[in-house]
């Protein structure tokens, strides 16, 4: 009841006001049974701008840390979050992907949407990187159409850091589905998770058509971080007199 609520009373109507979003491909969005939107994830505001424009209901596996914050404002994001419907995932340790995985796939035995970012977190620089095999394997154990999704000035209007959205025109696309069905049984093949995670990712490099880096997100940004660290250790900023 709160997600409906949401979208159609409370924040559906202020986002499309203040974005005024273009959509293209709806069509695409099947009108019952199950099927996985994946998209690029440039900013915060991803998480409720999609959802806004869709008619049908549509799960995200939402990071853990979102329902864990300290304090007031964690505990009314955490319940934000659970009242919104999305499944927290713990993305740390050997077993975090296949967790996400056994959620995804419950999402998908109800018939419903389940809406996954393969990158696997957001682009801290706009760009569209690499994505994680688990939207391949779900893909295939389920039996459901993968649905490419870009998202589109949504980074400009709420980059990571930035805690409030400026407006800012956005665009959401969506592709036709790509079905996987040929590979059926096979979700024990690397091989096979690699080259569909591949084609989804280039479908959703054609709708976004951002800068593409052949590499995970999470590494990129560990490695930038340490430079950065690295770089102040080397070279101290001097008090100031």
């Amino acid at each position: 009841m709160f997600y409906y609520l949401l979208k159609y009373v409370v924040l559906g109507p202020l986002l499309k006001l203040t974005f005024r979003p273009r959509i293209s491909g709806l069509e695409h969005i099947p009108e019952s049974g199950a099927a996985i939107v994946a998209g690029n994830h440039l900013s915060f505001a991803d998480h409720f701008l999609m959802p806004a424009v869709l008619k049908r209901r549509i799960t995200f596996l939402a990071k853990a840390e979102y329902f864990t914050g300290p304090g007031l404002k964690g505990r009314l994001t955490a319940a934000f979050f659970r009242s919104a419907g999305q499944i927290p995932v713990d993305r740390s340790g050997k077993e975090a992907g296949q967790a996400a995985i056994r959620e995804g796939l419950g999402v998908l035995s109800k018939g419903e949407l389940l809406g996954i970012y393969p990158e696997g977190t957001r682009s801290h620089d706009g760009r569209l990187y690499k994505g994680k095999v688990g939207v391949a394997v779900m893909a295939l154990r389920a039996g459901v159409p993968v649905i490419p999704c870009a998202m589109i000035g949504t980074f400009e209007a709420q980059p990571p850091g930035k805690v409030l959205p400026t407006p800012h025109p956005v665009t959401i696309r969506f592709g036709a589905p790509l079905d996987f069905s040929r590979y059926a049984g096979m979700e024990g093949e690397k091989a096979i998770l690699r080259a569909i995670t591949d084609e989804i990712m280039y479908a959703i490099l054609s709708l976004s058509e951002q800068e593409y880096v052949d590499r995970y997100a999470a590494v990129v940004k560990a490695e930038e971080t340490a430079a950065k660290a690295e770089r102040q250790r080397k070279f101290p900023r001097l008090p100031r007199r």
